[in-house]
């Protein structure tokens, strides 16, 4: 199991891992898909999102390729691998245990 530090400084790919679970996405649908369903409490910038995006791909978590959108545009389209997919169930039960950490302080305090 991952070190809670560890789980806390991975909550980008968490997020990207979880888009992607929806199906295959290009950057900027990331960025919308993040930023709609917190309802604007949370942002992903490209600075951070693009070096995630090549790390896990490195990590053989993600695939790219490169698709035309709905507009006619071409973008580089990722998917999950299965390796992405174990890895997301592994992040989100991370995230489950530093979440149950930090509430059990807040409570504490």
């Amino acid at each position: 199991m991952a070190r809670s530090s560890d789980a806390l400084l991975g909550a980008l790919d968490l997020l990207i891992l979880k888009t992607l679970a929806r199906g295959p996405n290009h950057g900027f649908g990331i960025v919308l898909h993040v930023q709609s369903v917190s309802e604007g409490l949370l942002r992903v910038e490209e600075g951070s999102l693009y070096p995630a995006l090549h790390r896990l791909e490195r990590d053989k978590f993600v695939k790219a390729s490169w698709a035309q959108t709905g507009s006619g545009r071409r973008a580089r389209m990722y998917k999950l691998t299965p390796a992405g997919w174990r890895r997301l169930e592994e992040a989100q039960s991370n995230w489950d245990n530093v979440s149950k950490g930090v509430a059990r302080i807040l409570r504490y305090v």
